[in-house]
C-alpha cells in the first residue's frame, strides 16, 4: 500500500512538473503582452482588459469544466485544456508575423486559450484528490501554489530580459512549447495509469450543476470561507491589475520584471516550506493570522516610490500568500465528497473569481479617472495624502493598493469570529 502511495505521488509530481513549466509559459506571455500593450496606450485600463481576457472565460465557463471532470477521463480534459490553450497563442503570433496587431486581436487570442483553461483546472485540481491521499493534501497543496507562483516569480525575470534581447514574437513559441511539453506528460500518465475513473452521471448538465450547488452550499463553514475569499481577491485583483503599471511608472520594463520576481520569491520561499513540512491541524487559525500579515505588506506597497522597499514588502507579502492558500484549500477538501469535487470546485472558482473580475473592470477606470488625479501634482489629495505618499505618475495607484491592504486585515480578523469557519475544522 505505502509502495503505491509513493508510486501515485511520483505521477502526481510529473503532472505537476508539466504544470509548473507551462505556468512559466503562460507568464512569459501575459507580461510581455502587458507591458506591450501599456507602453503603446500609457493606459492602465488596456492593461487590465487584458487580465479581464484572462480570467473572464474561465470565470463564465468552469462550472461547466467542473461538470466534465466529474463526468469524463480527468487527464483527457486536462489535455485538451492543454493543447487548446496554444490556439490562441499561435493566433496572435500569425498576426503578429503579418504585421501591425490591433487591440482587439490581442484581447481575442488571450480569450481563446483563457476558454480552454476552464476544462483544465477543474480537472487539474480534482485529479489531486484521485491521486493523493489526505495527509498528502497539505504538501500537495504548497506545490500547487508553487507552480502557480512561476507566473510571478520567473516568468517576469525571464520575461523583462527577454524582451530587451528578442521580439515579442519569440516569446509566444516559447509559452506554446511549454504546453506541448505539459500535453506530453499528460499522455504518457494517462498511458502508464489508465483514464481515470468517474461517476457516470445519466442526468443532464443542469442537474449536474444544481447536484454542485446543492453540496457546496449545504456546508455553511465552506460557504461563508468562499464568500469573504471572493471579496478579499477583489482587492488582490487590484493588485494584479495595477501592480506592473505602478512599476513601469517608477522604471523600466526589465527593472520592473526583476522586482515582480524577486517579489514573489516570498511566495517560492512559503511554497517550499509547506510543500516540505505540511501545515499545521490549526488551519482557521493559520488563515486569519497570514491574511492579516499580508493585509499590512499590502498596503505598504503604495507607501514609497522606492524600488528597495517596495521589494520588500512585496517579499513578505508573497511569502503570505501560500499559508493563506492552504489553509482555504485544506478546509475545503476535508469539507466536499470526493466524487463531486470537480463540479464543487469550479463552482467554488467561479464565486472566488467573481472578485477579482470586478476588479479587472473597475481597477483602469479607478486609477485613470479617479486615484492618479487626485494626487497629480495639483490634485486635491496633494497637499495632504500626496505630503506623505508622494505626487505625480502612479501615486493613484498607490493610495488604491494602501486603501486594498488595510481591508484585508480587517477582513481577516472576521474569520476568527465566524462560528460556521471555524466549525470546519472542528468536524
Amino acid at each position: 500500500m505505502k509502495h503505491k502511495s509513493e508510486n501515485l505521488y511520483s505521477k502526481f509530481l510529473l503532472i505537476w512538473f508539466g504544470q509548473f513549466i507551462s505556468m512559466i509559459g503562460s507568464g512569459l506571455t501575459i507580461f510581455a503582452l502587458g507591458v506591450f500593450v501599456y507602453q503603446q496606450t500609457h493606459a492602465v485600463s488596456s492593461y487590465t482588459s487584458i487580465l479581464l481576457c484572462v480570467f473572464l472565460p474561465p470565470f463564465i465557463l468552469r462550472p461547466f469544466g467542473g461538470i466534465l471532470a466529474d463526468r469524463y477521463d480527468r487527464r483527457l480534459m486536462m489535455l485538451i485544456g492543454d493543447l487548446g490553450a496554444t490556439l490562441g497563442l499561435l493566433f496572435i503570433f500569425f498576426i503578429m508575423l503579418k504585421g501591425d496587431i490591433q487591440l482587439w486581436q490581442i484581447y481575442l487570442g488571450i480569450a481563446i486559450s483563457s476558454i480552454f483553461s476552464a476544462f483544465q483546472d477543474p480537472a487539474y485540481k480534482a485529479s489531486v484528490t484521485d491521486l493523493l491521499s489526505e495527509a498528502q493534501y497539505a504538501k500537495a497543496s504548497g506545490l500547487v501554489q508553487l507552480a502557480s507562483s512561476a507566473q510571478h516569480l520567473i516568468s517576469p525575470f525571464l520575461a523583462g530580459i527577454l524582451l530587451t534581447i528578442m521580439d515579442i514574437k519569440f516569446i509566444f513559441m516559447i509559452d506554446i512549447s511549454t504546453f506541448l511539453i505539459a500535453s506530453a506528460i499528460i499522455i504518457w500518465i494517462r498511458k502508464t495509469l489508465g483514464i481515470t475513473k468517474t461517476e457516470k452521471s445519466k442526468q443532464n448538465f443542469i442537474a449536474d450543476f444544481k447536484e454542485g450547488i446543492t453540496e457546496f452550499s449545504k456546508n455553511k463553514g465552506v460557504v461563508w470561507l468562499v464568500g469573504i475569499i471572493m471579496i478579499v481577491l477583489f482587492f488582490v485583483g487590484l493588485l494584479q491589475a495595477l501592480f506592473l503599471p505602478l512599476l513601469l511608472s517608477l522604471t523600466s520594463p526589465k527593472i520592473a520584471g526583476i522586482t515582480q520576481s524577486i517579489s514573489a520569491s516570498g511566495m517560492l520561499i512559503g511554497s517550499l516550506f509547506i510543500g516540505l513540512f505540511g501545515s499545521k491541524n490549526k488551519q482557521v487559525k493559520v488563515l486569519s493570522i497570514s491574511l492579516f500579515l499580508a493585509g499590512l505588506f499590502f498596503a505598504n506597497l503604495g507607501l514609497s516610490t522606492s524600488i528597495i522597499f517596495i521589494i520588500i514588502v512585496g517579499f513578505m507579502f508573497f511569502a503570505a500568500l501560500p499559508f493563506v492558500n492552504t489553509s482555504i484549500e485544506v478546509l475545503i477538501r476535508i469539507s466536499i465528497d470526493n466524487k463531486k469535487q470537480g463540479r464543487v470546485w469550479s463552482i467554488i472558482s467561479t464565486i472566488t473569481y467573481l472578485g477579482s473580475v470586478v476588479a479587472f473592470v473597475v481597477a483602469g477606470f479607478l486609477a485613470d479617472k479617479v486615484f492618479n488625479p487626485l494626487l497629480e501634482v495639483n490634485g486635491k489629495l496633494a497637499g495632504t495624502v500626496g505630503s506623505i505618499i508622494g505626487v505625480g505618475e502612479g501615486r493613484g495607484i498607490g493610495l488604491m493598493l494602501i486603501i486594498s491592504g488595510i481591508m484585508i486585515s480587517f477582513i481577516s480578523l472576521l474569520i476568527l469570529k465566524n462560528k460556521f469557519i471555524r466549525n470546519l475544522e472542528r468536524n
